[in-house]
């Protein structure tokens, strides 16, 4: 799978879920692990792409010369405008993985977004864990907030990423039903804890050191280290030869 950032490529239409069988609903936590292969590749990852392809579930992007950038947005903490200064001025687009209450209440933020040619991508209406629902709630996780954006915004996500990283083989499918591809991510840190921020150093040394072609970065627009580094880490990924 090649995921092309040019939101104005993402043309193929979201269907109307369809009926979910007899998949698999164990929850699993996704982690994307610590060993790496010949390619600095999460193994885990790489893994993950094998068994779960044909559901439209991706952890990496098969564009072995690029670096994509994700954002979780579960509210805002007064960093993502910046984070927006920083991707117009290096001309990078990202993905921005949005809750509910997020669109519901950032509006000039998501209107941003989609002016400045990003990606908006679902993260469930309420961030709950489609595992622990029924099917057809798990359904209306999805398809409230993707109707919510497209009436309310005019804008037709195609990207699902799971809330808290809990999926199931039958959420996998739940999502690809609803036309849906599902991404995980491949490199990542502890930047979500607003009282516990790493330096700016520690960030860029760890999020440099994991890099590696067709990763898919998760970070999150609460981190007031992330909207400091991004312009460099931009920079350092650029540096070592990917596309960002």
């Amino acid at each position: 799978m090649k995921i092309n950032t040019s939101a104005a490529l993402l043309t193929a239409a979201v269907m109307p879920c369809t009926a979910v069988y007899a998949a698999d609903n164990t929850k699993v936590g996704y982690g994307q692990g610590t060993n790496v292969d010949e390619n600095n590749r999460p193994v885990d990852a790489v893994q993950f792409n094998s068994r779960f392809g044909d559901l439209d579930a991706f952890a990496l992007s098969e564009d072995d010369k690029r670096i994509i950038i994700t954002f979780d947005q579960g509210y805002e903490n007064g960093y993502t405008a910046k984070i927006l200064d920083t991707l117009k001025e290096k001309d990078v687009q990202a993905i921005f993985f949005l809750t509910g209450p997020y669109a519901q209440t950032e509006h000039d933020l998501v209107q941003r977004m989609i002016d400045e040619g990003h990606i908006l991508g679902n993260h469930g209406m309420t961030h709950a864990s489609l595992p622990t629902l029924s099917d057809e709630d798990a359904k209306k996780e999805i398809m409230s907030l993707h109707d919510y954006v497209m009436e309310n915004y005019g804008y037709e996500m195609q990207y699902f990423r799971c809330p808290c990283g809990e999926y199931s083989e039958r959420a996998l499918e739940t999502a690809k039903n609803c036309g849906y591809k599902t991404l995980f991510w491949s490199s990542a840190y502890v930047d979500w804890n607003t009282n516990s921020q790493p330096s700016p150093a520690e960030g860029l040394k760890k999020l440099g050191d994991a890099a590696h072609g067709g990763e898919i970065l998760l970070l999150h627009s609460v981190s007031a280290t992330n909207a400091e580094i991004l312009g460099q880490l931009i920079d350092d990924f650029r540096a070592k030869g990917f596309e960002v």
